[in-house]
């Protein structure tokens, strides 16, 4: 049976779209479906990748769903699955990185990979992952308030998420060449090697990983960032166009913003328009009511000019208001508030753009909207793509487009320059 030359399982959606988008542009057909499809759904796409919400979940529902979406993939043909998790390799020693690859890589297969996304300022040397010039555990990542990263040795930060033998290939294999790669690739598995951590800082050594990938003779599930899969990409490339729909002009404009990254605060301060400010303690008392009337006051008079809503704060701030909540109840009343203002606006306001920061709030935000498909369009930045779907959640289910972007990524003015690039 013919089916996808690539099947990804992401563990979030903007993680997805980050791998999609750049394997679009590309020029491979891709599309991003969200949660695990159903028996009815097809995979037509020459990339496939399937957008969980398994990050920061319990480790076996993450297995679980992971399994279920790799299942789905390989039964629709998918010659390759690829394990897709954050470039700073996002987890806690609990995982999920460590149990999922388990689960993928069962029945005799070993996984190999690398969070290295040189264009996004990621490379992985001696097995450690550096953040631009500064280590993972010396960067903002050390502060994240779901999954603080405070070592950057991945062989070690692994190792404490499965029982499984994790083996780093350094750098100079990788320069040794492809053939030479995959030979050593196949000697770690005869020695018992589950899981093998590749070095890379340039997009040559991704290549040279990918090419060694074609070679090897052992049964393979790759993983890491994007980069990997660019790479396997370049290699590849049909010069397809991307698939995204192209919707009237017009319309009015959101931003959703409940990431608490360094680089998201630095984009919601440079934000140009109106700003409506969303606190889970605040919410937690007064609930939602109150806030969608004033966004329905706030988008009207802005017109088509966008409206930020945002629950982005300074890190004192979020640990403050999760002392008071707890990490769980606080994280869960920013998502669900946003997921419900999401849809407001595009049920009630005529909102068909939506621009969306954090890998939960993008969660939780096509969760609530009822998209089960996105079709991929051309870049707002590195790893960043517009894509659109069907708002199912809503009556009439209205086309609209979404930019889902992680936490890091994108320029400090994205939030003004990312509608250039709309469909």
């Amino acid at each position: 049976m013919t089916g996808p030359w690539l099947g990804v399982v992401a563990d979030d959606v903007t993680g997805a779209c980050d791998l999609a988008g750049g394997v679009a542009a590309a020029g491979v057909t891709t599309s991003v479906h969200l949660g695990v499809p159903g028996d009815d759904e097809r995979a037509e796409d020459d990339c496939v990748v399937v957008a969980l919400k398994t990050r920061t979940v319990a480790a076996t529902d993450a297995v679980r769903e992971s399994a279920a979406a790799a299942g789905w993939l390989r039964d629709r043909g998918a010659a390759r699955i690829y394990q897709k998790y954050c470039s700073t390799f996002d987890s806690t020693d609990r995982g999920n990185i460590g149990p999922v690859a388990d689960a993928l890589a069962a029945e005799g297969r070993i996984t190999l990979g690398t969070p290295a996304t040189p264009a996004a300022g990621r490379t992985q040397y001696l097995g450690h992952l550096f953040v631009g010039d500064r280590l993972l555990s010396e960067s903002p990542m050390r502060d994240h308030p779901l999954t603080p990263m405070r070592d950057s040795d991945l062989v070690a930060v692994l190792s404490r998420q499965t029982p499984s033998p994790v083996v780093l290939l350094p750098l100079p294999a990788v320069r040794a060449g492809a053939g030479a790669l995959a030979r050593e690739i196949e000697a770690r598995a005869e020695s018992g090697a589950r899981h093998l951590l590749v070095d890379a800082i340039d997009d040559g050594d991704l290549d040279v990983l990918a090419a060694a990938a074609d070679e090897v003779r052992v049964p393979l599930v790759l993983g890491g960032g994007a980069g990997v899969a660019l790479a396997l990409a370049r290699r590849r490339s049909t010069g397809a166009a991307p698939s995204a729909q192209v919707l009237p002009a017009g319309g009015a404009r959101l931003v959703l913003s409940g990431s608490a990254s360094e680089r998201t605060r630095q984009q919601v301060a440079a934000f140009p328009g109106p700003v409506l400010r969303l606190d889970p303690v605040a919410l937690s008392r007064d609930g939602l009511d109150g806030l969608v009337a004033r966004l329905r006051d706030v988008v009207t008079a802005a017109g088509e000019d966008p409206v930020l809503v945002s629950a982005t704060a300074q890190p004192a701030l979020v640990r403050a208001a999760q002392a008071a909540l707890g990490v769980e109840r606080a994280a869960e009343l920013v998502e669900s508030a946003l997921g419900r203002l999401a849809v407001a606006g595009v049920r009630e306001l005529g909102v068909r753009r939506l621009l969306v920061a954090g890998g939960e709030t993008s969660g939780a935000v096509t969760s609530a909207l009822g998209l089960r498909r996105l079709a991929v369009g051309t870049l707002a930045a590195p790893g960043v793509p517009w894509t659109t779907g069907r708002a199912t959640a809503v009556p009439g289910s209205p086309e609209v487009a979404l930019l889902l972007k992680s936490g890091n990524f994108g320029g400090p003015d994205l939030f003004r320059t990312a509608w250039e690039t709309a469909p």
